[in-house]
């Protein structure tokens, strides 16, 4: 929602992923929040805590999602389906490029997608269990993301 806990950790998580399997010059990996409550903000600092034990640096800023972002970035991914139904609003329907992260999290014929919990409120454990949550779907969004690609002939990904 406000672009500080789930969404830079998501960020940072992916982005390190991506880097770790060589594919960062391909991908531009970013993050924002339905709600400007926190813009400009970097993420907070329990989660950057946590982040930085695994050897994530969260430096993003938070701001705003805007519609220009529902158009550019060919997949969207909401923490929540609260931040998935205010997506869905901006983006004036539902769009199929916008998903729950917790789709990644779970074989695709399940049909019980987990929302990612947020931990602002919590105790450090929330925090270790969003991580544990981005660490565990980066896998399957990077197949997914290159299985996208419209150059995916020409590269092999194995996770």
């Amino acid at each position: 929602m406000g672009n500080i806990c789930r969404s830079p950790a998501a960020e940072g998580v992916f982005a390190e992923y991506v880097r770790r399997a060589g594919y960062q010059e391909r991908f531009h990996i970013d993050s924002a929040g339905t709600l400007d409550y926190h813009s400009g903000s970097l993420a907070d600092e329990r989660m950057r805590q946590a982040a930085s034990r695994r050897g994530y640096e969260l430096l993003s800023r938070a701001r705003q999602v805007n519609k220009s972002d529902l158009d550019e970035f060919c997949i969207v991914l909401a923490m929540d389906r609260t931040n998935l139904q205010e997506l869905n609003q901006l983006a004036g329907g539902q769009r199929t490029h916008i998903q729950l992260f917790g789709s990644f999290l779970v074989p695709a014929t399940s049909r019980t997608i987990p929302s990612v919990p947020d931990p602002y409120y919590g105790g450090m454990d929330g925090f270790e269990k969003v991580l544990d949550m981005l660490e565990s779907g980066s896998p399957a969004l990077l197949a997914h993301c290159l299985e996208q690609d419209p150059n995916r002939d020409k590269h092999r990904y194995e996770p």
